[in-house]
Parts: C-alpha cells; sequence; structure tokens
C-alpha cells in the first residue's frame, strides 16, 4: 500500500482581482495588457492601445451625446468625470487632420486621442465588481469601469468608429460623426464654465 499512496497537490493561491482581469483581457479579448508600474502600487492592470483600438478620452458629459453615433457592442469606458470611447486603431494620427476639416482645429477642446504606444487603465472585468472587491475600502474609488464592457468572442474593431465608414454600407460607426458631436459638446462646456466665471472688475 505504501507504493500506490499518491501525493496530493498543495492547494492553489486564490487569483487575485489583477490576475483575473488579466486574464480576462488576454484570453477572452485578446487585448495586451501592462502590469501597474513598479513603485505605483496604487496604480492597477492597463491595456495597450494602438494594436485592436485607439482611446478618445473626453469629459463624461460630452462623451453620452455621442453615444448615439456608437453601435451597441462599442466598448465605452469611464473614470472618475472622463468616458473613454474606444475607436478604430490609427484614429489617434487622424483626430488633429479631422478637427481641422471639422473647423475644430483653432479651439484649444478638452478632448483627447492615445494611440500606439499609449495604455488605458483597464477596467474591471463584467462580474467581477463590488462584491469581488469587499473589504478593500476604496478599491473602486476612481476606478475605471465598464460602461458598455466588450463581448468576448466577438470583433471588436467591426464595432468601433472609424474613418471608412464615411460613406460606407453603414456597418460601422463614423468617426467624424462622433468626433463633430464630441468636441462640439466640449465646446459648449467650455463657454459653460467660461461663463460660470465671476468676471475680473477693472
Amino acid at each position: 500500500m505504501v507504493g500506490s499512496r499518491r501525493t496530493i497537490p498543495l492547494p492553489r493561491r486564490p487569483l487575485d482581482s489583477g490576475d483575473q482581469g488579466r486574464r480576462w483581457y488576454e484570453n477572452e479579448l485578446g487585448w495586451a495588457t501592462v502590469p501597474a508600474p513598479a513603485g505605483e502600487p496604487g496604480r492597477g492592470l492597463r491595456l495597450r492601445v494602438g494594436d485592436r483600438f485607439d482611446v478618445l478620452d473626453v469629459p463624461a458629459e460630452a462623451g453620452r451625446a455621442g453615444l448615439r453615433h456608437l453601435a451597441p457592442s462599442s466598448p465605452v469606458a469611464v473614470q472618475g468625470d472622463r468616458m473613454r470611447l474606444l475607436v478604430a486603431a490609427g484614429s489617434a494620427e487622424e483626430l488633429p487632420g479631422l478637427l481641422d476639416w471639422l473647423e475644430w482645429g483653432a479651439l484649444t477642446l478638452d478632448l483627447t486621442a492615445t494611440g500606439e504606444g499609449g495604455v488605458m487603465d483597464a477596467p474591471l472585468p463584467p462580474g467581477s465588481g463590488p462584491a469581488g472587491l469587499r473589504g478593500r475600502s476604496g478599491a473602486l474609488q476612481g476606478a475605471a469601469v465598464w460602461l458598455r464592457p466588450p463581448e468576448p468572442g466577438c470583433e471588436v474593431e467591426a464595432s468601433l468608429p472609424t474613418l471608412s465608414a464615411v460613406g460606407g454600407d453603414g456597418g460601422a460607426p463614423d468617426l467624424v460623426r462622433l468626433v463633430d458631436t464630441v468636441a462640439t459638446q466640449c465646446h459648449r462646456l467650455r463657454l459653460r464654465r467660461a461663463g460660470a466665471r465671476p468676471s475680473a472688475l477693472p
């Protein structure tokens, strides 16, 4: 009987939420992740931008106006008062020229794009919300969350706004309409803030 004794494996250490998030992004979606930088313990997992998608970063209020120009399956994240709209890879390079063409180029807008070589904070995967983070006070404070999460098994690229959709068959959302809408809203917010400031007396 001694020779038939089996070795019992040691219990596995449960995956922390960062490991679960990394596995979900890399295995379910095929998205590249970037670990938190050394020496910045408050920073979590990040997503590499520019391979599969670029990101438009706008005030959440302006982003809400642009949602109507997105396909229902277009991923959208929110972090604090900012909204991150995922757009086709290469769109970040096109943004300055597109803003000039739309006659927004002369104005300073609260609208940025992140493309190749950039990163964005990875929102928690769907279903790994507060219940999975109990006991970690402030774990969700300022964390990025999915407003519209990406769908595993779907090619995200087909749902992202792109310049090639202009005059196309209507399958992909139109980047021009999206950028024009969020730029308009960014300008309105800027004017509203400027009007709310007390004027300086002579």
